[in-house]
């Protein structure tokens, strides 16, 4: 398996071939990417992915890390009792 096949998004099977090809096409925040192709929006929420992609990131444009700035984060949402909307118990 070469570095090309290494996943780097384990939510989203992203690999880091994928986040070389956005990068090469221009995408050059981690916003960019993750609106391409996913990465940062599984159960994790980019909390493994998006320093590795940001150091891929930084690498190709000769910046640091820390330049690279962070995407928005939007907390996950679950399912909730209509009893808990309603305001009463039981009414499920």
């Amino acid at each position: 398996m070469s570095d090309y096949d290494t996943i780097i998004c384990r939510c989203e099977d992203i690999t880091l071939g994928e986040i070389r090809e956005q990068i090469a096409q221009g995408k050059h925040t981690l916003e960019e990417i993750k609106r391409a192709c996913r990465t940062g929006m599984g159960p994790c929420q980019g909390r493994t992915c998006a320093p590795l992609i940001a150091s891929e990131i930084a690498k190709a444009i000769g910046q640091s890390v820390a330049d690279i700035p962070l995407p928005t984060v939007r907390p996950s949402t679950g399912p909730i009792k209509m009893a808990a909307l309603l305001g009463g118990k039981g009414h499920d």
